[in-house]
């Protein structure tokens, strides 16, 4: 298994979703992914995330690089996932043919009514569809089908794993606790486990810096390293910033944009080195999730 080679340049990664304008948290995300690399003068890319069907709008990438010119975090953009679409589909194939990857045609609201255990995410899929052959499963209404990783399986081949965070030490990887994940998705590409676990090895990504509530899926992302003889990064999950409701901040919240602050006329480089003396607007806070 190949490993990141000590002393070679530290490579972080700011990698937005154009479903929603940026926020506040993403300013907190993308200045700790500048400033590590920055500290040992390594690199900070951009990458837009853009396979997320019609939630994906284009005109908001332009507004993301907008933004982080405004905040004064440069950065050097790698290809968006939007072109990356035949290594999704190789490394699928891949996974079909060293049989951990099985059809599932249930639908959310069955995963949820047959869960019977609790994961890291909510409720873990029960393995309803393991097992039946494709015709069974293609004789679901609609015939869509996502492709699952049977977890089991593909431990049986990886052995026992581990990963490092710099804050919280040497992990012992425990996939199984997610259940068989997506990682194909009914009628788009990848989810986000197989793609961003690609496109880090392909962006030569040596720490992956983001949130806290990420911090879980590592376990399936080292995993999938191993199955696909992947470089191992290491990682660094921040703390997240929370609304006076103790809310994370989130797009779907509609938590103030970075955009309208920026057409405003607030300073973006006075903005920044607040947050990075912990100085944050009234009603926002640092904590875990």
């Amino acid at each position: 298994m190949e490993e990141t080679v000590p002393g070679t340049q530290v490579v972080t990664r700011f990698a937005p979703s154009p479903n929603g304008s940026l926020h506040l948290g993403h300013a907190y995300s993308a200045m700790i992914a500048h400033d590590l690399a920055a500290k040992l003068n390594g690199r900070f890319l951009l990458r837009i995330e853009d396979i997320d069907g019609p939630r994906s709008r284009p005109e908001l990438a332009e507004a993301f690089r907008a933004d982080l010119a405004w905040l004064g975090l440069p950065f050097v953009e790698t290809p968006p996932q939007s072109t990356r679409l035949d290594s999704y589909r190789a490394a699928a194939e891949r996974l079909r043919g060293m049989g951990v990857l099985y059809p599932c045609s249930c639908t959310r609201k069955e995963v949820l009514e047959a869960a019977t255990r609790e994961g890291p995410d909510g409720p873990v899929y029960p393995g309803t569809c393991k097992g039946k052959g494709m015709e069974d499963v293609m004789a679901a209404p609609d015939g869509a089908v996502a492709w699952r990783l049977d977890v089991a399986k593909a431990l049986a081949q990886t052995g026992p794993l581990s990963w490092e965070d710099e804050r919280a030490g040497q992990q012992i990887a425990e996939p199984e606790r997610h259940g068989d994940v997506v990682l194909v998705r009914k009628g788009l590409p990848a989810s986000y486990h197989l793609a961003a676990t690609l496109d880090d090895a392909a962006d030569g990504v040596t720490l992956v810096t983001r949130g806290l509530d990420l911090f879980h899926a590592t376990h399936i992302h080292r995993l999938l390293q191993a199955l696909l003889d992947l470089p191992v990064p290491r990682w660094h999950h921040h703390d997240l910033l929370f609304d006076e409701d103790g809310t994370k901040l989130a797009k779907r919240r509609g938590s103030a944009a970075l955009s309208d602050l920026r057409g405003a006329g607030v300073d973006g480089h006075e903005f920044v080195k607040k947050l990075r003396a912990g100085s944050f607007p009234a009603g926002i806070s640092l904590g875990r999730p």
